[in-house]
């Protein structure tokens, strides 16, 4: 996802703060020459300073938006999907650091989360939290079993028009977690699993539900099982076959949550086209 934007705006805004105390209590240049015929820096800074900092509080501590880059959510989120992140939902955060200063709530099964991706916390990632601190989860030819209870898993008939050509065909079902029902998308006779742990045994670099995991090995990666530890979470793409999610990478540790995608509010394509809005509402 988006590279992080604070990483530009709080020390801008540092900036412009610093040179407007610099006149305010030392140069004294609006002061002495008047509005508009001071140093066009000092100019900015009165200007610019208060405007970056309401900028900088909403998207710290309040509602960020975001830009979906792949598939990996399909269904749920489309490439191009333009998304609002509630950053409050799991607390509030220092920007650049996320370190958290106030506990609000914690991740629910089923939510919809951003998060520093773990092996290069400077990239945003969004997947969906299956996993809690705590949780068995089992995995078996694409159903979830959670601590002992299988999650509720409904075919349907929803199609895509942009699967239309696809091969192998895309099958969709409803799942539940928790309070969220939302449609997962895998491929018929697929499993891209299989395929990237063939490539990874090759690399010698195995996906991570693959280590310390005989069932996995031994099923091919169509069934496996994990036991989420204390502080972190496991997360899962919606389109199943297609998602380098926790299954390849590892937990999300706690401190890594950035907060909850709540709303799509824009759709654009690639190139010239117009943006959309016909897929704007709450995210399941």
């Amino acid at each position: 996802m988006d590279f992080d934007f604070n990483l530009i705006l709080v020390p801008v805004t540092l900036i412009f703060y610093g040179l407007w105390l610099l006149d305010k209590f030392v140069l004294k240049q609006r002061e002495t020459k008047g509005k508009g015929n001071e140093n066009f820096i000092i100019t900015w800074a009165y200007d610019f300073w208060p405007v970056l900092a309401v900028v900088l509080v909403l998207r710290s501590f309040f509602f960020e938006p975001y830009n979906i880059p792949s598939d990996s959510m399909v269904p749920t989120l489309e490439t191009g999907d333009y998304i609002l992140v509630n950053k409050y939902q799991y607390g509030v955060r220092l920007p650049i650091t996320n370190t958290k200063v106030l506990n609000i709530n914690e991740p629910e099964r089923g939510d919809v989360a951003v998060f520093r991706y773990p092996p290069q916390p400077t990239i945003s990632y969004i997947k969906r939290i299956v996993g809690l601190p705590g949780d068995h989860i089992v995995y078996e030819n694409g159903k979830l079993n959670i601590n002992g209870q299988d999650i509720p898993f409904e075919a349907t008939q929803f199609s895509r028009e942009k699967d239309v050509l696809d091969t192998p065909q895309s099958i969709y079902h409803y799942e539940t977690l928790g309070a969220h029902k939302h449609l997962v998308r895998n491929l018929e006779g697929q499993n891209t699993l299989i395929a990237q742990f063939n490539y990874a045994q090759e690399k010698k670099d195995l996906p991570f539900v693959a280590t310390a995991n005989d069932r996995f090995v031994k099923s091919n990666g169509q069934s496996w099982e994990v036991n989420v530890p204390k502080g972190y979470y496991f997360a899962m793409g919606d389109n199943r076959d297609q998602s380098a999610d926790s299954r390849f990478w590892g937990f999300v540790p706690e401190a890594n949550l950035t907060g909850q995608a709540v709303y799509v509010w824009m759709h654009k394509e690639p190139g010239l086209k117009l943006p959309s809005f016909a897929r704007n509402g709450k995210i399941q």
